[in-house]
């Protein structure tokens, strides 16, 4: 009988230091001290708000022909900015604010002291097995074997169980945390936890935490632009985007809201539009109703707009990691027309070989037009382009925030809306044929619907009376929908050499 491990008991951690209010100066704060920062809440009242530090820099001055006022000098605390995270407040909504707005009568918690590092037991390396030693014995001379050949094709496979030192060794070049993505396609085993969420505790969850899946590094990084002016609307910037350094920290940022180029200053942006001809996204126009329109742009023939796009989207999507090689993409742009131009409301891009059969790769609404049902928009019309393609199509996981409950809401309205709608029996097979919608997606959403029941020794989907009710309720909302008549479109096919990318 083997003796039994002694359960190494957590010693808890210290509270934080804490300075009283009143007996420091603006000098003590650093980076991890939380204080109170006055702002103004969503009524337009003045708060204080506790807020975590994250950076300090000078305050920076424009190049553009502005002076420091006399209240600049070294002796004024707004000399210093301080970028800071408001606490239970989503992370899109950090900022950075002056040194004036910190309240320095109200306490100053310090950052928490970290655990002593616990001491590592030795343990007793075991040789190898031989199926190890085969298996790394024939990586070896594969990739000799390639070498021969000149063959430059990269390295595809899985990686398996004992390349995880590997790993370790590529970590202190650069940070490439790839988190296991949360599988929302398979409700049937869901993770383990001591309590379930219920949808008002789940909203609450991504509110307060952003997306569900985050890379590291990009959370740490912090943001680098302040506001964005495109066309008449002028919006403040969510997360980090890897805009040129000469322009980071800029009050506004100009952008061309046809071409998408960026400039420092309105003088700039004037002098570009005198000569910038673009009226309209430069790509085919393949639908139009009303006052919106679509258009379909290559990633490999449009590279500069493409980038562009991308540079945007990514000031308010912060799960997704910007690469500049747009060409494996096809971007649909939705737009709206009016006698200046066609203006871009939002876009999504698709792989044009997705393996995995994705028909959307990443999906944004701009803010200035969140809440106006243009989001429902484009996932419909990302579903029409499967259905004339015959495909069943599913967005690229993981979503963000936003996007997940888009797409929840979406799925629940057109299961609910087929089943409604027809008076013959209906299988998971059948609804995913007359909908694009992938057969773990519709069970996924019958599953968090409590649709599924079991009634003499089968599964049914049942819909209950509060899941009639609320559809008719979103019935009485106006809703844009698309018009499959007006879509004027065949899938692209791109041959073997239009499909090589970065050879």
């Amino acid at each position: 009988m083997a003796p039994s491990t002694p359960v190494k008991e957590e010693t808890p951690l210290p509270p934080p230091a804490i300075t009283p209010g009143g007996t420091y100066g603006i000098e003590k704060v650093s980076v991890g001290c939380k204080i109170f920062i006055k702002r103004i809440d969503s009524n337009g009242k003045p708060e204080e708000r506790l807020a975590e530090i994250l950076s300090i820099r000078d305050k920076p001055t424009s190049t553009i022909g502005t002076r420091r006022t006399k209240a600049e000098d070294s002796d004024s605390p707004d000399r210093h900015e301080y970028f800071v995270h408001w606490d239970t407040f989503n992370k899109r909504l950090d900022e950075w604010v002056s040194g004036s707005r910190l309240v320095l009568e109200k306490d100053l918690e310090w950052p928490r002291p970290k655990p002593p590092p616990q001491k590592k037991t030795p343990q007793v390396t075991k040789a190898p097995p031989k199926t190890n030693r085969t298996n790394l014995l024939k990586r070896v001379t594969t990739a000799n074997a390639l070498a021969a050949s000149g063959n430059s094709t990269p390295n595809l496979k899985r990686k398996l169980p004992h390349d995880e030192e590997d790993e370790e060794e590529d970590a202190e070049g650069e940070v490439d945390l790839s988190l296991d993505p949360i599988d929302l396609t398979s409700p049937a085993d869901p993770p383990k936890s001591s309590g379930t969420f219920s949808k008002e505790q789940e909203i609450e969850k991504l509110r307060t935490s952003g997306s569900m899946t985050q890379s590291i590094s990009e959370i740490a990084r912090v943001k680098n632009l302040n506001r964005l002016q495109l066309g008449q609307h002028e919006v403040e910037a969510w997360y980090f985007s890897p805009y040129p350094k000469e322009y980071a920290h800029l009050p506004v940022l100009y952008l061309c809201e046809f071409c998408l180029s960026f400039f420092p200053s309105s003088l700039t942006l004037g002098r570009h539009r005198r000569r910038c001809t673009l009226l309209h996204p430069p790509g085919n126009e393949i639908y139009r109703h009303e006052d919106i329109s679509f258009f379909e742009i290559d990633g490999r023939r449009q590279l500069t707009w493409c980038r562009n796009l991308s540079l945007l989207s990514k000031c308010f999507l912060d799960h997704k990691t910007l690469y500049y090689d747009v060409q494996p993409f096809l971007y649909y742009v939705m737009t709206q027309r009016d006698d200046r131009g066609c203006h871009i409301i939002g876009y999504f891009s698709k792989e044009k070989e997705s393996p995995d059969n994705y028909n959307v790769a990443c999906i944004l609404t701009l803010p200035q037009h969140q809440r106006h049902g243009y989001g429902r928009l484009l996932i419909d019309f990302s579903y029409e382009l499967s259905k004339k393609e015959g495909k069943l199509g599913s967005p690229e996981k993981p979503l963000s925030d936003l996007g997940l409950l888009s797409y929840r809401s979406y799925w629940a309205e057109k299961i609910v809306e087929l089943l409604l709608n027809t008076e013959d029996e209906l299988s998971i097979d059948d609804i995913a044929q007359k909908t694009s919608i992938t057969h773990a997606d519709i069970h996924y959403t019958c599953s968090t619907m409590q649709l599924f029941k079991h009634y003499k020794g089968q599964h049914i989907i049942c819909l209950t009376d509060s899941i009639i009710e609320q559809h008719q309720k979103a019935l009485t909302k106006k809703k844009r929908r698309i018009v499959s008549e007006a879509l004027l479109w065949k899938p692209p096919v791109f041959t073997r050499e239009q499909l090589r990318f970065g050879w």
